[in-house]
C-alpha cells in the first residue's frame, strides 16, 4: 500500500507528585466526597504545586518519558505541536520552548488552543502534515496546569480540575493504519459559558480585573454540561455510521475525561459495552488537553494492533468532535 497514513507510534505520560483528593477539598471549599464523586466521578487530582514551573515543564516531562521509552533521537522530531489552555506565556509559543528543552534542534513548534479539544484538534493537524509527505515524526503533546486558573474557592470548578501531560508520536504507515477518519465541530455560542473573563485583547489585565478575580476560569456547568452530552455523543455516533462500524468492532472508547456522566452518555448513545469504556477521571479529574493522551498511557498495554479506537472530545468555545483510529502497534 503506497497511500501514506498517520499511526501512534509511541506515547508519554507524565503527573505531578502531589494529590489533591476530595477530602483534602473539603477542607477547602463547602463540598464533600459523596457530592463530588457522585456528580463527576472524580475521587483526586494531581497538582503542579511549584510556582516556578509552568505547562512547559509538564509538557517535557511526558515528551521525556515517551522519548526514553522508545530510545528516540530529539533530533529526529520534525515538529512539536502543544495543545494548551494554559501556556507559560502570551506571544511565546509553549511549543518552542519545549522543543528546545527536548533536544529537539531539527524541529518548528507552535501551540494549539481549542480547550479540552486541543489534543483531538492536534491529533487532526499532526496526521495532515504526516499524510502529506512531507513530515515523517511529529510530536504532539496535550498539556495543562489548571491549577494556574482556578479559584479554590469556587467549588464549581476548584472540584474538577487537575494538572498533568501526555505526549503521541506519529509517524507515517503504509498498513492502512493510524487515523481513519475525523468529524471536528465548533460554535461560538460557547464562548459565554466556559472562559476567563479578563486577560486578553478585549479586557486586559488591570487592578480591577485582579480584584474581581477575573483572571479564573468560569463555568456555566449546566449549559456546558448540556452541550458537551449531546456534542460528544452526535459526532461519536456520526463517525460509526460514515464508517460503518458497530459496537461490535469498536474496541476502545477514548473520552474527554471532563465528567463521568458525559462518557457514560456518549458510550450509551454508541452502544458500546462499559468494558470498552477506558476512563482514568477518578485519578486525574479533567486535565483539558491532557485527558486523551493520559488514557493512552495509562491503558496502552491494551491495545492491540488493527483495534478500532473512537476519541471524542469536547471543550470550550465551544468545539468538539470524534476521531477513527485503527491502532498501529502491540505494546512490547
Amino acid at each position: 500500500m503506497n497511500t501514506i497514513t498517520a499511526a501512534i507510534t509511541a506515547v508519554g505520560a507524565y503527573v505531578p507528585d502531589y494529590v489533591l483528593s476530595n477530602k483534602v477539598l473539603e477542607t477547602m471549599v463547602d463540598t464533600n466526597d459523596e457530592w463530588i464523586t457522585s456528580r463527576t466521578g472524580i475521587s483526586e487530582r494531581r497538582i503542579l504545586k511549584d510556582d516556578t514551573k509552568g505547562t512547559s515543564f509538564l509538557a517535557i516531562k511526558a515528551a521525556e518519558n515517551l522519548i526514553e521509552k522508545v530510545n528516540l533521537d530529539p533530533a529526529e522530531i520534525d515538529l512539536v505541536l502543544v495543545g494548551t489552555a494554559t501556556p507559560d506565556m502570551p506571544v511565546a509559543a509553549t511549543a518552542v520552548y519545549v522543543a528546545s528543552q527536548i533536544g529537539a534542534v531539527n524541529a518548528f513548534a507552535y501551540d494549539l488552543q481549542a480547550a479540552c479539544s486541543s489534543f483531538l484538534f492536534g491529533m487532526s493537524t499532526a496526521a495532515a502534515y504526516i499524510q502529506s509527505g512531507r513530515y515523517k515524526k511529529v510530536l504532539l503533546i496535550g498539556a495543562d496546569k489548571m491549577s494556574s486558573i482556578i479559584n479554590y474557592e469556587d467549588r464549581a470548578t476548584c472540584i474538577i480540575f487537575g494538572d498533568g501531560a501526555g505526549a503521541v508520536l506519529f509517524e507515517p504507515n503504509h498498513e492502512g493504519l493510524g487515523l481513519q477518519d475525523e468529524f471536528l465541530r465548533s460554535d461560538g455560542i460557547g464562548r459565554e459559558f466556559l472562559k476567563i473573563e479578563a486577560g486578553g485583547s478585549l479586557k486586559p489585565a488591570s487592578q480591577e480585573t485582579i480584584d474581581n478575580k477575573e483572571h479564573f476560569v468560569f463555568q456555566d456547568g449546566k449549559t456546558v454540561f448540556k452541550y458537551a452530552v449531546s456534542g460528544m455523543a452526535d459526532v461519536s455516533e456520526k463517525i460509526m455510521q460514515r464508517n460503518q462500524l458497530t459496537k461490535e468492532n469498536v474496541n476502545w472508547l477514548i473520552a474527554h475525561q471532563a465528567n463521568k456522566r458525559i462518557i457514560d452518555a456518549t458510550a450509551n448513545r454508541m452502544g458500546v459495552d462499559e468494558e470498552k469504556v477506558l476512563v482514568n477521571i477518578q485519578k486525574y479529574g479533567n486535565t483539558t488537553s491532557a485527558t486523551l493522551p493520559l488514557l493512552l498511557s495509562d491503558f496502552e498495554s491494551k491495545f492491540k494492533k488493527r483495534d478500532n479506537l473512537i476519541f471524542a472530545a469536547f471543550g470550550g468555545g465551544f468545539t468538539w468532535g470524534s476521531i477513527y483510529m485503527k491502532w498501529a502497534y502491540n505494546k512490547q
